[in-house]
Parts: C-alpha cells; sequence; structure tokens
C-alpha cells in the first residue's frame, strides 16, 4: 500500500514520514529500498535532505533519476544500486540490514548487502556505487557541506 509502512518499533502501520520521524526520535536508523527510477518528478534536493533529515543512511534501489543520486551523496546519504536487480526481490519489509565495506570504502570497490529476517535466516548479495573519492569524503562526513567546512 502506498504511503503505509510498519514502524518497527511499535508494530503500528503509518505513513512514511510519520514513521520515519518515530524513528529518528527513537534513534534508529533505517534505509529506503526502492525500485527502478528512484527520484524522479520529486523536487530533488528536498527528496535528497528530507531522508537526511529524518535519520536515513541509505537508498538502495534498482535506478536513480537523473541527478537525484549526487544530490543523495551531498547530504551523506550512501546511495547504491542493487547489482543484480532480482535481489530486490529478496529484501522484506521487516528485515534488518546492514552493508558490508564501508570501513575499506573506496572507488570502485563493492559493497555488500546483509539482510536478516525475523525468522533468523540471513542472506546477502553486492549493491554497487558510483563514489568518486571526493563523494566518500562528503559521506564520511556526513555531508558535502560538512566536508568542505572541515577542510577550512
Amino acid at each position: 500500500q502506498v504511503n503505509s509502512v510498519k514502524n518497527q518499533l511499535t508494530g503500528e502501520y503509518g505513513g512514511v514520514p510519520d514513521v520515519a520521524r518515530a524513528y529518528k526520535a527513537a534513534g534508529q536508523e533505517w534505509v529506503v529500498i526502492g525500485d527502478e527510477n528512484y527520484g524522479e518528478g520529486s523536487s530533488r534536493e528536498h527528496a535528497a535532505l528530507e531522508p537526511r533529515h529524518l535519520g536515513a543512511r541509505a537508498v538502495i534501489v534498482k535506478s536513480f533519476a537523473r541527478i537525484h543520486e549526487t544530490n543523495l551523496k551531498k547530504q551523506g546519504l550512501l546511495p547504491l544500486t542493487f547489482a543484480d536487480p532480482a535481489d530486490y526481490d529478496k529484501v522484506g519489509p521487516f528485515d534488518r540490514l546492514s552493508i558490508k565495506g564501508l570501513t575499506s570504502f573506496a572507488p570502485g570497490k563493492g559493497l555488500t548487502l546483509v539482510g536478516k529476517r525475523p525468522d533468523g535466516s540471513t542472506y546477502e548479495f553486492p549493491v554497487n556505487h558510483t563514489f568518486n573519492a571526493n563523494q566518500i569524503n562528503w559521506f564520511k562526513h556526513g555531508s558535502a557541506l560538512n566536508a568542505m567546512s572541515a577542510n577550512k
């Protein structure tokens, strides 16, 4: 159902922004899982700023709308794509996710999404990124503005 997600902290369903605000208030990080052309038709800068403001850490999709991926990077988020688009179907709405490879994050070096289902079973698969060294610096500092401020 559009704009209805289960709040993993309360078990209740709510709108995406409301659940994201509840996660932020509880200090719970979260990720976006999306389909094709993520960010299309949005006010792209705001669409990148809002998830960052609400505590998102990554956006993992089949593909991004033009420019939106870079806007997410500028906000310090981790925009990733499924190396195999069929892996999208492996991720369940109640899975706990982590991303392996961030301690050695580098241009051209892959990352791995690890998921744990409520029944305790796990899966992992590669995800792609298009970060260059400067953009990785943005990510490490939390945003492009933070990185520029740190280099004063």
